[in-house]
């Protein structure tokens, strides 16, 4: 009788702590008796391999046991690696899957035309013999987990993102050591900015929610500014420059979400979109410092943590949870549940409904969690939250 077989990818942007769920899942599956199969590089595994050619399944496919994941869970990023794939709609053809018989999508703004390539993923989990198959990924990855739910594939999911605006989990992985770095980073950087006299403005990453910018201000005691709530530039300045007056060492420090704006500008975008239609940002804290500079005659210095943030290994939040969300998901598999994600709710572990990915993701509740006077994080009626001080949405 052949083993059972499950299937593991990981997609989007690294994090620390992946490894961690690859290596508790592959050891479990070992004790019985199941393979898993490590998916390489997210969706593009489904979408790419062709299952005649051994250069391609060796390229896209990993046996994962107990001898080569044995170390894994003591770094960062993924040994599955990454891609943003996004299967529904695939800009260019496999070069074995070119030919006439492929129809095209036309989308409705009508100036893009791309493949959708599920059924090659469909038929490439059939082929692999994958019985269940678990999506370790943020809202882009996991919102095609969903549809694959929907059409009849065993999956289940957990979400990762530093951005931690994954719906229906008040955690997400990554999130942790995100804060940490940046809460380190700008601890140190007080330094040279105190130093020089001049005002420290850091960008880090959220593109739609402001979670990573707000829980750094909070662990840092800084200002920051969020894609939830456009502030007033004038009154940002102002409180900018009214703090650094008051600092003996003449600085004051603010982190700003990537996707932060103020009344009268919009973040510009550049590039061509990813398969999720997102284009790269321009900085913003470069923008800010211009309008500073411009208009209060303050220099600056500009420092962007985004990428060091999700870099290196995992701390022990990450790790924990990581170990945890991992197990919970093997477990939901051997139970034969689907269109299920691990999550913490209430500060509980639990299981939940992979989000729908209609609803986009999940955002800061202003009112609770923002100070849209003084463009710092509210610090009152925290008594009675989770451990993370938010709930799922």
């Amino acid at each position: 009788m052949a083993k059972r077989r499950i299937g593991i990818l990981t997609g989007g942007g690294d994090v620390p702590g992946l490894n961690a769920i690859i290596k508790t899942i592959t050891y479990r599956g070992f004790e019985d008796d199941i393979e898993v199969v490590g998916l390489r590089r997210g969706w593009e595994a489904l979408t790419h391999l062709n299952l005649e050619d051994p250069t391609s399944r060796s390229h896209y496919l990993i046996p994962l046991n107990r001898e080569n994941t044995r170390t894994i869970d003591r770094r960062g990023g993924t040994v599955l690696h990454s891609s943003r794939t996004n299967p529904s709609k695939m800009k260019k053809l496999p070069d074995h899957l070119v030919g006439p018989d492929r129809p095209l999508t036309k989308h409705t703004n009508g100036d893009t035309e791309t493949w959708d390539l599920t059924d090659q993923v469909l038929a490439n989990l059939s082929g692999l013999g994958i019985e269940h198959l678990i999506a370790i990924g943020g809202d882009d990855t996991l919102s095609y987990a969903a549809k694959l739910d929907k059409l009849g594939v065993k999956v289940i999911a957990i979400p990762k993102t530093m951005d931690n605006d994954v719906r229906n989990t008040e955690y997400c992985i990554g999130f942790s050591t995100a804060i940490t770095r940046a809460s380190d980073a700008i601890q140190r950087q007080r330094t040279t900015v105190g130093s020089h006299e001049r005002i420290g403005i850091f960008r880090v990453f959220g593109r739609d929610a402001g979670f990573t910018a707000l829980y750094t201000a909070y662990a840092t005691s800084i200002r920051c500014a969020i894609p939830e709530y456009k502030v007033d530039l004038y009154k940002l300045i102002q409180l900018l420059l009214e703090e650094k007056h008051a600092n003996p060492s003449n600085y004051a420090l603010i982190v700003l979400s990537e996707g932060a704006e103020w009344e009268g500008y919009k973040v510009q975008e550049y590039g061509e979109p990813d398969p999720y239609g997102h284009r790269k940002k321009a900085s913003v804290a470069e923008a800010l410092a211009d309008e500073i500079k411009w208009r209060a005659g303050e220099e600056t210095i500009v420092s962007d943590l985004t990428y060091d943030l999700r870099s290196g290994d995992p701390d022990f939040v990450d790790k924990l949870v990581a170990l945890t969300f991992g197990n919970i998901a093997y477990d939901a598999v051997l139970e034969g549940r689907t269109g299920l994600m691990s999550a913490l709710v209430e500060g509980r572990y639990d299981l939940v409904p992979i989000p729908d990915p209609e609803l986009g993701p999940r955002k800061l509740d202003v009112a609770t969690t923002y100070n849209t006077e003084r463009y710092r994080p509210l610090y009152a009626g925290k008594r009675g939250l989770p451990i993370f001080l938010n709930r799922a949405s």
